[in-house]
């Protein structure tokens, strides 16, 4: 059994790995590299496999960094089965309806053809195949169990088995406990592992301090009179902003001000956990059956055309304005950002990890002048990070991860992390779990 990576190392982005048996291939994920200055050609570029030999396509989640690039690879020729859970399967719709979009702006802004069309999207989701937690599956001579990997709603963690060796993709791992979803699932058993490392050198806050610094800061804008902005994610990100605003107003935290949920996208993937709540942790599920919408407050508005995007700042402070990007790449932010960047009585506040090269990691690096659509944008505003609000587990987590195995793996695999992060947590494992570990480089391979 050979397994390559093709994508996601050295980088937190662009999730690509190859596995070979004697006649199986399958690859896990297929994401965009993104933020980077060498992205779209990575993303452009000829698959380092024959996307027609491909039988099997697994997929762990439906972030772009991990599924971004399916419908180019269905274009370039692959006719395989493609296998998710249920729940990333009705996402995955939601997001690549939005790519269209972002890619046609792009290839008309920058003359050159889109990386793909609606046609391979359908086709795409034509092969699509939906595999619920705690189900296995045969392709060809592996099968496929997934765990939870409670990461955002419908994250798994696929175990592989073939020729008597059990080889995990863990996916982005879960931020436990979450105020939604389960906790990620123990691993038990597995020969190989292959992990994520986004947080691989630093740890988060704990939940206590982030609850403290999002309400302080709302507390902040308020006496100011300002507006709070929050890039966000749409998928799994927005969802957790929007429960703990419900909390802090419901409980009388905060006082009620305007919010505004400025992306089409984040309302759509809204409405799928609002019907996939058989899959949220216990307390969510009980606060649901007390009678609690618990993504939804009085003064809370949903602006999907762009009209009322663009009324939004005919709206008196304060204000709270939620919108995409997460790392401020693209999406309505970016207008938003422009308009208030300058008042120093903005707080721009970040709540997730900010891939260099990004916009995001820009202004939390405390750039004074950014660049938006050409025009020159002076920063004033307070510009502030809560890392507790990442989905990702933090450096101390991922040690636990591994250590909570038994026995532990031959060998594991650090990917999706910037090199100083994968490189971090591999001497970790070594020093501290005793467990062989390395940071692979692209496009190597190697025999399990």
């Amino acid at each position: 059994m050979k397994l390559t990576f093709c994508g996601g190392v050295g980088a937190v982005t662009g999730a690509n790995f190859l596995l070979e048996t004697g006649t199986t291939k399958l690859i896990i994920d297929c994401g965009l590299l993104q933020g980077t200055a060498n992205a779209d050609s990575f993303n452009r570029a000829t698959f380092p496999y024959d996307p027609k030999t491909i039988q099997y396509l697994v997929v762990t989640h439906a972030h772009m960094d991990h599924i971004g690039r399916i419908p180019k690879l269905v274009k370039d020729g692959f006719r395989g089965e493609i296998v998710s859970t249920p729940q990333t399967m009705e996402i995955v719709r939601f997001m690549f309806d939005d790519a269209l979009k972002i890619l046609d702006e792009e290839s008309r802004r920058e003359g050159v053809l889109p990386l793909y069309e609606k046609g391979d999207v359908d086709l795409a989701l034509s092969l699509w195949k939906p595999l619920p937690y705690h189900s296995s599956r045969a392709l060809g001579e592996a099968s496929v169990y997934f765990k939870d990997a409670g990461h955002i709603l419908g994250s798994a963690m696929a175990e592989i088995t073939a020729e008597n060796k059990k080889i995990v993709f863990t996916g982005d791992l879960g931020n436990s406990p979450s105020p939604l979803l389960r906790d990620t699932e123990h691993l038990g058993t597995a020969d190989y592992v292959v992990m994520e490392s986004v947080y691989g050198d630093r740890n988060h806050e704990t939940h206590e301090e982030r609850h403290s610094k999002f309400k302080q800061t709302i507390l902040d804008t308020i006496a100011r009179k300002g507006v709070l902005l929050i890039p966000s994610f749409s998928l799994e990100r927005t969802q957790v902003i929007l429960y703990e605003l419900n909390t802090f107003f419901e409980k009388e935290k905060v006082p009620q001000i305007p919010v505004f949920l400025d992306s089409p996208l984040a309302s759509h993937v809204t409405s799928v956990y609002e019907h996939s709540r058989d899959v949220f942790n216990e307390k969510a599920q009980a606060e649901i059956r007390a009678g609690d919408d618990i993504f939804n407050f009085p003064k809370l508005k949903n602006t999907i055309r762009t009209e009322d995007s663009q009324a939004i700042h005919g709206t008196p402070n304060p204000k709270i304005i939620i919108a995409g990007s997460g790392m401020s790449s693209g999406g309505r932010v970016r207008q938003h950002e422009k308009t208030y960047l300058g008042d120093k009585n903005t707080t721009l506040l970040l709540v997730g990890y900010q891939a260099v090269g990004t916009l995001g990691r820009q202004l939390l690096d405390g750039t004074k002048e950014i660049l938006i659509k050409g025009e020159k944008v002076k920063v004033h505003a307070k510009v502030d990070i809560v890392y507790g609000y990442s989905a990702h587990k933090d450096s101390d987590n991922l040690i636990k991860f591994i250590a909570d195995m038994d026995p532990l793996p031959k060998k594991v695999f650090a990917v999706m992390g910037e090199l100083k992060s994968s490189l971090f947590l591999v001497q970790r494992l070594r020093d501290y779990v005793g467990v062989d570990a390395v940071a692979p480089s692209e496009i190597s391979s190697v025999e399990l």
